[in-house]
């Protein structure tokens, strides 16, 4: 089970939202770089960073922070946020993240996400957001009106390489991930799943073990809260 320890970045500031919402966010004092250098130091080998203000924007807005993390503390980056072009997607290539996760775009276009991974092999992960069994897209704001599984199912077989599936209900919640949903999306998965939003305790981590086809497991404000101490988080890391 891998740990991903998150950071989200905003006005170059690590923060945090509540169900996504922009206007209900914490700020940390931390900045994105010290925040990974901790996570690294404590032994971490994973991390996942969303980029908001490129999710805002459509641009690799935060590319420079990107690249001093992965040059400075060779950590295994996954980078989400706004991504919307095969520019992008190479942008944060060449820098030597590990996987670009690929969202709306990806949703409103399936050919889009179909000819990423043909360009890209082994490097795109599929970040699929979910509120009552519906996609969300535009940074959870709207609800594409497409079932999870059914847009799953059309994309399966076009080779993404990591699924990231998000409860929106439980995001920021500390309220335990939706282990039902997440092991049914898990199931259908060609690749190995993700496990994101409403991570409340070590126990949560244990219990996501026990699930077929999970990869890893993303942690952002348990940590942040200091709710799950690094010192206990990274020994369920393998």
């Amino acid at each position: 089970m891998k740990i991903f320890p998150a950071i989200d970045i905003k006005d170059k500031k690590c923060v945090r939202l509540i169900k996504g919402d922009f206007d209900n966010k914490t700020e940390y004092d931390m900045s994105p770089i010290e925040q990974a250098s901790k996570y690294k130091d404590h032994g971490f080998k994973n991390l996942h960073i969303v980029d908001l203000d490129g999710a805002l924007t459509g641009e690799t807005i935060n590319l420079d922070i990107i690249q001093e993390i992965v040059s400075k503390l060779d950590l295994n980056i996954e980078i989400g946020g706004g991504i919307r072009n095969f520019d992008s997607i190479l942008k944060y290539s060449d820098v030597g993240v590990e996987k670009v996760i690929l969202g709306s775009a990806a949703i409103r276009d399936k050919n889009f996400l179909k000819k990423a991974c043909e360009k890209f092999p082994n490097k795109i992960a599929l970040g699929l957001d979910a509120k009552d069994g519906y996609l969300s897209i535009s940074g959870w704001k709207e609800n594409s009106k497409v079932l999870t599984r059914d847009y799953l199912n059309e994309v399966n077989e076009y080779g993404v390489s990591r699924l990231i599936f998000t409860d929106i209900n439980r995001d920021g919640m500390k309220q335990s991930p939706n282990f039902e949903e997440t092991a049914k999306v898990a199931e259908l998965s060609n690749c190995p799943v993700i496990i994101s939003g409403g991570v409340s305790s070590v126990n949560d981590i244990k219990k996501a073990k026990d699930l077929k086809n999970i990869e890893g497991i993303i942690v952002g404000k348990a940590i942040y809260d200091g709710d799950i101490l690094l010192e206990e988080l990274v020994k369920e890391d393998a």
